[in-house]
């Protein structure tokens, strides 16, 4: 029979459950995405987030209500990815916030845990628009307070009837947003939110007995392993890559962080240490492992220890570094007052921003967002006092901006750049002499002047911006919608650029093709550009990015 309060056993049963239903469901969540272009990625950036909670719950020796509270809120805030992610990593954080001060969860404590995660979601999202996953979340929280106001003591009841609401206000979402309803879906993020938890609700009737996780695929396998770009060579100076994390019992203030780090720089490389309330993850490279895991032990219990010996394992690193893994700022460098981190694809796109300057490029982009960790993870490999993040992509900027939010030892300034093209823009206009606050509004508003276009496939039919889409056509699609939508790709790359370029002020269109293009066809589509635009500068580039043919900027 089904009990009416939630202990930590059931609610981290429940938890799981909710996890694994996700994952399931995550490739047909993808599909939802509006745009039928080859990048949906709300579900895979949802699952990634929710498992790396998963995986911190699983691997518990002891679960109380606080700590089961602590593993899946830590665990989602550094696995988040893309929007939905990091909006799915707040509505955990502000549930646990409210279920950590009780052991057992009632009816009323469950509903005042889920209007704090609505507050929380809400919070984190600078302009929230409604038809998406806080929609659906914020009518659940709507439904648990009027069944807790009115005195329901059933929680059987009360979880049923809320998911139920929930369901329903999800499919009111295309009327809350008209891409939706023209593209007949219903919000990607608020069906995986309802996925999570029909997901749990199952587990609490019982109907879910095996709560042991697999491994999710998509995983990032540029950034998954923080460190390996130091293995780009057979002369490895620390052998032992080890990770692990603490589980504080004594203060572990900012000070006592950097005295960890030196001392790990005394016995290894390739730090990083992120504290985070009552948790701290570390990596190291050294060849005593045991010396960094007894000195963490003053702070606390280890959970989650790791150690690989990278000597047996090199050559199978050395592939994987050799894929786009960045190499490390050397330890012995001094500070820098600033540095760079952009998010990038492709090895052209690549090499043009360390031309540019840019210190560490993590591997990432449409089909696979970096996570709140991945920044995290690059932000402690580049010395500097400040640090601009170019995220390159609208779905990447809110990870980026978490990591800042978790960074203390760094001035971090995530400049919110959406597209490859406005990030090259704004490192380009970054001046060294000015202030890092004038170079934030300096290069915020230059990249407000690029227009971008990308040139992709349809992988279904579908009807948008009035332009009907039809699987296997070509798509140019700009800053705000569709441009052009043909069966041949040069046309379509053409009627784009036409639809972008405002002759009597633009000056300057780049192209950047991928790698799916050759020199050639690239060459002549520039040729035939230029002839078209006498008056404008035309400047052809290599970029090696995968799903989109080409980038186009005009400014």
């Amino acid at each position: 029979m089904a009990t009416n309060v939630l202990n930590a056993e059931l609610l981290a049963k429940m938890f799981l459950a909710g996890a694994k239903n996700l994952e399931s469901k995550k490739e047909y969540i993808n599909e939802l995405n509006v745009f039928p272009v080859p990048d949906g990625d709300t579900g895979t950036n949802m699952t990634l987030t929710i498992m790396s909670a998963a995986k911190e719950l699983n691997n518990l020796n002891e679960k109380s209500m606080q700590t089961v509270c602590k593993a899946i809120s830590s665990g989602s805030l550094r696995g988040a990815r893309g929007n939905s992610g990091v909006i799915l990593s707040q509505l955990i954080r502000g549930f646990t916030k409210v279920a950590s001060e009780t052991d057992e969860i009632t009816i009323p404590v469950l509903a005042e845990a889920v209007d704090k995660a609505v507050q929380t979601a809400y919070k984190a999202v600078m302009k929230p628009k409604e038809g998406t996953i806080l929609t659906v979340a914020a009518g659940a929280a709507t439904k648990a307070k009027e069944l807790a106001d009115n005195g329901c003591d059933n929680m059987e009841e009360f979880i049923d009837e809320v998911i139920k609401h929930a369901d329903y206000v999800l499919s009111t979402t295309p009327d809350l947003l008209p891409v939706l309803k023209q593209a007949g879906v219903v919000d990607s993020g608020g069906q995986g939110l309802m996925e999570v938890l029909k997901g749990a609700f199952d587990a609490y009737q019982g109907k879910v007995t095996d709560f042991t996780l697999k491994a999710s695929s998509g995983s990032s396998k540029k950034t998954s392993a923080a460190g390996m770009e130091n293995l780009a060579t057979s002369d490895i100076k620390f052998g032992y890559c080890t990770e692990f994390i603490i589980l504080l019992s004594k203060t572990f203030n900012v000070k006592h962080e950097m005295d960890f780090k030196d001392y790990l720089e005394s016995i290894g490389d390739s730090i990083v240490v992120v504290a985070d309330d009552e948790i701290v993850k570390v990596h190291v490279h050294t060849n005593d492992p045991g010396l960094a895991i007894q000195r963490a032990l003053k702070y606390g219990q280890l959970s989650n220890l790791k150690i690989d010996n990278m000597r047996l394992e090199h050559n199978e690193m050395v592939i994987k570094s050799e894929e786009g893994a960045e190499e490390a700022p050397k330890a012995d460098e001094p500070r820098k007052e600033y540095g760079f981190i952009a998010v990038s694809v492709g090895k052209g796109i690549n090499e043009i921003f360390k031309s540019l300057g840019v210190d560490y490029i993590i591997e990432g982009g449409q089909t696979m967002n970096p996570s709140t960790e991945d920044m995290l993870n690059a932000i402690d490999k580049v010395n500097a006092d400040n640090i601009f993040i170019l995220p390159n992509n609208k779905n990447i900027v809110m990870a980026a901006n978490q990591a800042r939010d978790l960074t203390q030892d760094k001035k971090i300034i995530v400049i919110p750049t959406k597209t490859i093209p406005q990030g090259i823009t704004a490192v380009i206009n970054f001046m060294a002499d000015i202030a890092p606050d004038e170079n934030e509004e300096q290069m915020g508003s230059e990249m407000g002047n690029v227009k971008t276009g990308q040139v992709t496939y349809a992988v279904r039919d579908t009807e948008i911006d009035d332009k009907k889409i039809a699987q296997g056509d070509y798509m140019g699609i700009g800053d705000k919608g569709i441009l052009s939508v043909g069966k041949e790709m040069k046309d379509v790359t053409l009627e784009m650029i036409t639809e972008m370029v405002d002759e009597d002020s633009d000056e300057l269109i780049s192209i950047y093709y991928g790698e799916d293009i050759s020199e050639e066809d690239a060459t002549a589509l520039s040729e035939e550009i230029e002839a078209k635009y006498p008056d404008l500068d035309v400047e052809l580039q290599y970029g090696g990015q995968p799903i989109y043919y080409y980038i186009v900027s005009v400014e």
